[in-house]
């Protein structure tokens, strides 16, 4: 009887340096962003609470940059500042001032650390207004709207302003019409031609951005953000706004959240193949993390580097993710 040669993939997974040898997906520390925020109305870092292990930071504190000093020996290089300010109002006016929380924390990071850390910064009105929108409401017919055109001229505002104060990118959340030609445009005309824009090309309207709501106290205080953000039920929506978000003259494009939209990001890498994608492992994807770890359910170190291997894996070339730390150092203690 003809005996027939079993196949035995297992033979290239028995050692573990032959199946670092063959993986064709490899995490790097070089492929993390970790979100940092910065509060003006504190003087020491405080833990976040709805963000179990990050801290707020003043924006001009020894300890801000020694934390990122601290990422940076870890070899996580890019950082995305998000700011808290002293005080709100309708229009977001902190938002572009030269003395805001973001500007100031710029400042005092490139005085400290030089060009060290690349710097992106979240540029939105949301955490910023008394409303917690991410534009200005107003009322049609006893319905309340985002005025996009308008908000754009404020979007311009505080592009310019995080330039000025030393971000390599701006990075548009607030999925306005146009937002990337209108910042674009005013980043050139003041000279910034060389200041890039990440944008939050694909962002639905989540459930999983729950704790970062608690972080920024930027919740609307009216309405909710479904006429402006993505609806969840759309595939190919996704790929006609990074479309309109490359011609308008965005650098690197973004999808958000990150893993109940696995099959958004690959979509979106083999339609975009030749375009940097970001993917965010948003706050809500991070805390079920750290609670069901806490809880017992699975080894905490493990189910991070699965997760983030996942997303990478999926497509996304940059990975904006609160567990940028944690994975830094298995990343260091693997190599």
């Amino acid at each position: 009887m003809t005996r027939f040669p079993i196949s035995r993939p297992r033979r290239l997974r028995l050692k573990e340096h032959v199946r670092d040898l063959i993986s064709d997906v490899r995490l790097s520390q070089d492929n993390f962003i970790l979100p940092i925020f910065v509060n003006d109305n504190i003087r020491k870092p405080i833990p976040i609470d709805d963000l179990e292990g990050h801290n707020y930071y003043p924006p001009e504190s020894p300890d801000l940059t020694k934390f990122l000093d601290y990422a940076l020996e870890l070899g996580v290089k890019s950082f995305l500042i998000f700011g808290v300010p002293s005080r709100k109002d309708f229009y977001g006016s902190e938002a572009w001032s030269r003395q805001g929380v973001v500007q100031k924390a710029i400042r005092y990071i490139r005085r400290e650390l030089g060009d060290s850390p690349v710097i992106f910064t979240d540029l939105c009105l949301c955490g910023y207004t008394d409303h917690g929108h991410c534009g200005l409401p107003k009322d049609i017919g006893g319905s309340t709207i985002i005025d996009n055109d308008s908000t754009l001229e404020l979007y311009g505002k505080i592009a310019v302003s995080h330039a000025e104060a030393g971000a390599d990118f701006i990075a548009p959340s607030g999925m306005m019409d146009g937002q990337v030609k209108y910042i674009r445009e005013s980043l050139d005309r003041e000279g910034f031609n060389w200041v890039g824009i990440m944008s939050y090309s694909v962002k639905f309207s989540s459930s999983f951005y729950g704790p970062f709501r608690g972080v920024m106290d930027s919740s609307p205080r009216h309405g909710d953000r479904r006429s402006y953000q993505m609806d969840y039920r759309n595939r190919y929506e996704a790929l006609k706004e990074v479309m309109m978000d490359l011609e308008e003259g965005a650098d690197i494009i973004m999808v958000k959240p990150a893993l109940a939209y696995l099959d958004i990001i690959r979509m979106v890498k083999e339609e975009y193949p030749y375009i940097p994608l970001a993917a965010y492992n948003v706050s809500g994807e991070y805390m079920m993390v750290k609670v069901a770890a806490k809880n017992g359910v699975f080894e905490e170190s493990g189910i991070i580097f699965e997760v983030l291997t996942s997303i990478k894996r999926a497509g996304a070339d940059i990975i904006i993710s609160y567990h940028a730390i944690e994975a830094a150092k298995i990343l260091k203690n693997m190599y």
